[in-house]
């Protein structure tokens, strides 16, 4: 179904601020320093992953680059939310480290290209302003934008490269799944990208990354715009930041949907896709939410064959991202159970039945 999300929040952000926050949580760790020796936790460690503390500081400094820093939430609220960046905290070391063990590296021609586009539009006081109110540096962001590239690169190897599909492939789904391929009536092949204005608890994009508040969520759609205009794939962008769980592996893929039920959306969305040409993309709006609407294809009624190439395109797209998708759990499940992981802050939580946890042990146990 073509859904557009009526989740609410109430804070805004700059869109210097949003596309600043596409590596923010990255930002917090440095890439170059080599893992240390294991050693006596100290006071301020929330976490030890395989040895290497992840402190404090570096979940209080990545909740206030988050942009949640400023919002009005209950203890329990934010309790929660900064848990969660420390589970990210933790995953994305454990990544870093298995990329380093492969020796994967990334440019610096790579990181200069990610961070020129993460500026992109954005004036020079604007930006630094940003960075000044969210207690980062230039620096930091750009090694944020490593880390983060190093862990894309990592998937891409590990994930994505075995995610390939085969001809006969293709061809049993077609056949197994023919009728899919008749339409009874006129239709409009479509796909989207859902962004909202709060954390999403199942989000299923290839990058993690999460609009928080509506004027982020307003910049990352803006962003996302000006990268389709400048000749980035639409399913590409689908697959690495929409929040809709179930179409982001997808390629953002809603199939054909008949003419009928077209008419029948929400006039905004109704409107949208009937004045659309395909291969246009349209932004729909609403509650704070937004929907890039993208017409793949307008088509007549009858049967589609295997020759089409459309045809052959949606199923190898549709087989692909499935197999990457339970690749990609497969495999972050299999490093996060390999690598030697306490999380001290969430067991003082459970411990202290809800509270802020203290300092950490002396030691670890």
């Amino acid at each position: 179904m073509l859904t557009l999300s009526l989740r609410h929040a109430n804070r805004r952000l700059s869109a210097a601020g949003a596309l600043i926050a596409l590596c923010l949580t990255a930002a917090c760790r440095p890439t170059s320093a080599p893992p240390p020796s294991p050693t006596p936790v100290s006071a301020d460690a929330w976490a030890v992953v395989n040895g290497k503390e992840i402190t404090r500081n570096e979940v209080e400094k990545a909740f206030t680059r988050t942009g949640n820093g400023t919002q009005k939430l209950s203890e329990e609220e934010t309790l929660t939310a900064k848990l969660g960046l420390l589970d990210e905290l933790v995953l994305e070391e454990i990544l870093i480290a298995k990329a380093r063990e492969l020796k994967l590296e990334v440019p610096d021609s790579e990181v200069d290209t990610a961070f020129a586009e993460a500026r992109k539009n954005i004036p020079e006081d604007a930006f630094q302003q940003e960075l000044t109110r969210r207690n980062t540096t230039a620096a930091e962001m750009r090694d944020g934008l490593r880390r983060q590239l190093l862990a894309q690169k990592l998937i891409e190897r590990e994930v994505k490269s075995k995610a390939a599909v085969t001809d006969q492939q293709v061809t049993d789904f077609f056949t197994a799944n023919r009728a899919q391929f008749n339409l009874p009536e006129e239709a409009y092949h479509l796909a989207q990208i859902v962004v909202t204005p709060v954390r999403d608890a199942q989000l299923a994009n290839r990058t993690g990354d999460d609009a928080s508040t509506p004027q982020a969520a307003a910049a990352k759609v803006k962003m996302l715009m000006e990268r389709l205009q400048g000749g980035t794939p639409f399913g590409d962008l689908a697959r690495d930041y929409s929040e809709d769980p179930e179409s982001a592996p997808r390629g953002g893929d809603l199939g054909f949907i008949p003419l009928s039920a077209v008419k029948q959306a929400a006039p905004a969305l109704r409107d949208a896709v009937l004045k659309l040409e395909p291969g246009r993309a349209r932004i729909v709006s609403q509650n704070g939410a937004h929907t890039i609407v993208f017409v793949v294809a307008h088509e007549p009624a009858g049967q589609r064959e295997l020759s089409d190439p459309m045809v052959r395109q949606r199923i190898t797209e549709t087989l692909s991202a499935r197999k990457e998708q339970l690749l990609r759990t497969a495999y972050l499940t299999t490093v996060r159970t390999d690598a030697r992981v306490v999380n001290y802050a969430a067991r003082r939580v459970v411990e202290s039945q809800g509270q802020l946890p203290g300092p950490a042990p002396a030691s670890p146990k």
